[in-house]
């Protein structure tokens, strides 16, 4: 039997289009091994993120065209991935950071934190290398959301950072007493930051996600002078006062020349579930608000599910739409997420099969994509 050539291997590979890039595999420089032996193919895939959402899409197109093959046996298709990071000369500080990506938002109390971290999480379970830099000097939330307490230990004269959950952390938190505040201007907040960067041993990142405190302030200004951020992504609220002040940072990512990679809407509704029991099928139930009624069906047993815009709908779509970056997720109200931050275990973690674990991965893909196509705009594509 006439085994198949490794030229058609690759011809059947060139079918195949990253949906993001627009272009084939094969040209963007992705299949790192393309072996025939006995009719056996061997292949490898190496796509630019761990966190590729179209990864197990790539690998079963990969493996259905190589099967159609004639005189092909059996077929192995091993997925890998490099965050090949920016473009340009070699750094002096934190050198072996990949991207730099600012979490920010314009007001506090959105919930910036708590996405930090199960972005973070989501990242690191898909297997990049991950950290968070807790700038929030004035009020540090990383160490109690990630379970971590106590200075970190030092090596020779680095620092070493903090893990859990598969992510290396550093914060102000660790050095301080619990009950201790934080009252610095801004060139001393601009110090901690370059410490931070330079003096802690971070080792090899993929992505350091630096979360910021509110507003557009110092810390903001500095991390744009000591580091070349890759991006920044916003966090807000559906609320109306939470997007007209993310609109502030917005104006400042673009002065600082800053790439807006997208926004994150969160408490993006509150989702109400009941039931009225000796209710039938088909009845219904009015719900007050409190910005007006709605009515629901009831299904079996008299139960009910709707979704209440406690904030308002739709703020972090309008963003988008005005100043042309995608929305990477919405995430809606739940107790969950907030015992979890309160416990140290983000709800990635407790329950990475929920609705709203696998709404953070989502946003974990859509996030690596945008870095991805940044990568891709700024190095060479092998031929």
């Amino acid at each position: 039997m006439t085994q198949p050539t490794e030229a058609q291997v690759l011809d059947v590979l060139r079918r195949i289009q990253d949906p993001d890039l627009h272009q084939d595999i094969v040209s963007l420089g992705f299949v790192k091994k393309h072996e025939v032996k006995a009719g056996e193919v061997d292949v490898v895939i190496n796509l630019t993120t761990p966190a590729c959402p179209v990864k197990d899409q790539i690998k079963l197109e990969a493996e259905k065209g190589l099967r159609a093959l004639p005189g092909v046996t059996g077929v192995r298709v091993e997925m890998t991935a490099e965050v090949r990071g920016q473009s340009g000369p070699p750094r002096q500080i934190a050198p072996n950071i990949k991207h730099f990506v600012a979490v920010s938002s314009g007001k506090g109390g959105v919930g910036k934190s708590t996405v930090t971290v199960n972005l973070a999480v989501a990242l690191a379970r898909a297997g990049a290398r991950v950290g968070i830099l807790d700038c929030d000097v004035y009020g540090p939330d990383i160490p109690m959301m990630m379970g971590l307490t106590g200075e970190p230990e030092a090596v020779g004269r680095k620092l070493v950072p903090k893990e859990r959950h598969g992510v290396k952390t550093m914060s102000i938190g660790y050095l301080l007493a619990d009950d201790k505040p934080v009252i610095w201007r801004g060139p001393m907040v601009h110090k901690l930051i370059e410490q931070f960067l330079s003096d802690v041993d971070w080792g090899e990142l993929d992505y350091l996600l630096v979360d910021m405190p509110p507003g557009t302030g110092d810390a903001q200004l500095s991390l744009a002078q000591i580091v070349p951020l890759s991006g920044g992504v916003l966090v807000t609220t559906p609320q109306a006062v939470s997007t007209y002040d993310v609109a502030k940072a917005i104006s400042m990512f673009r002065q600082v020349n800053v790439e807006i990679l997208g926004i994150v809407e969160n408490m993006a509704g509150f989702r109400v579930r009941g039931t009225v029991e000796g209710a039938p099928a088909g009845a219904s139930v009015r719900i007050d608000t409190g910005g007006g009624e709605a009515r629901v069906e009831l299904g079996p047993g008299g139960a009910f599910e709707t979704l209440v815009h406690v904030f308002g709908a739709g703020g972090a779509e309008r963003l988008s739409q005005k100043y042309g970056f995608p929305v990477l997720g919405r995430v809606p109200l739940d107790p969950v997420v907030r015992v979890g931050g309160d416990a140290g275990d983000p709800v990635t973690v407790t329950d990475p099969d929920s609705a709203l674990a696998r709404e953070f991965a989502a946003i974990a893909g859509r996030f690596a994509q945008r870095l991805a196509i940044q990568e891709h705009r700024s190095l060479p594509i092998l031929q």
